[in-house]
């Protein structure tokens, strides 16, 4: 009989439940965040607290506009677009006068890392093995690279996002690896107790064993 071939597919579930886990920590935390502490009039015309790209854009991170500029005459309506689509529309004085708001960036920067922070116990949970946890951190990382440069159609280039990235991947590597190495020698560690008839069937084992040799 031929032996069962191991098929080999590039789907994984649980890195899947992992990175949306990430993701859906972020969701919770950075909306209500930036509603409370962010400029109001800024993040209004970059589509609001709730816009997806406060998270997949790194712009955002990076303190950067992404917006292409405010139009409209002195005392008129003013208005902001972003991916073709007008996002901020308003009167002139009231409106947004350009500049971007420096907490935002750090906002979301604080989240990121606290969404690393949850990516340990996701890990520690659903991977469990400690040689697998910088494998499930790396692919992350470079999916959300990937996601980032296509949502934001350029390379990031901004040192404050880089160490931020960086800093959360050696958090969460470095912390779910031990406690998974951890786990894995307690539980190595830890020997069930031997029933005492199988006890006692072991030593009759060995006592003929010793016998049959001096015979």
């Amino acid at each position: 009989m031929a032996p069962k071939r191991n098929t080999n597919t590039n789907w994984d579930p649980i890195l899947l439940i992992s990175q949306t886990l990430h993701y859906l920590t972020l969701s919770v935390l950075v909306p209500p965040l930036l509603a409370i502490f962010a400029e109001p009039t800024s993040i209004t015309y970059e589509g609001g607290a709730a816009n997806i790209g406060m998270i997949m854009d790194w712009r955002e991170m990076a303190g950067r506009p992404t917006v292409r500029g405010i139009h409209g005459a002195r005392g008129g309506y003013s208005w902001a677009w972003s991916g073709g689509k007008k996002i901020g529309y308003g009167l002139q004085e009231d409106g947004w006068d350009g500049r971007v708001d420096p907490m935002r960036g750090w906002i979301i920067a604080l989240c990121w890392l606290v969404a690393c922070s949850a990516d340990i116990f996701y890990l520690y949970t659903l991977v469990r093995r400690p040689r697998l946890i910088l494998d499930f951190t790396l692919t992350l990382l470079l999916n959300h690279l990937v996601l980032t440069s296509y949502y934001s159609a350029s390379i990031p280039t901004s040192g404050f996002f880089w160490l931020i990235m960086i800093a959360g991947s050696i958090l969460t590597v470095t912390i779910a690896e031990q406690l998974c190495v951890k786990r894995e020698m307690s539980e190595g560690l830890s020997v069930p107790p031997v029933p005492v008839a199988e006890d006692e069937a072991l030593e009759e084992m060995e006592l003929g064993s010793l016998l049959r040799r001096r015979d």
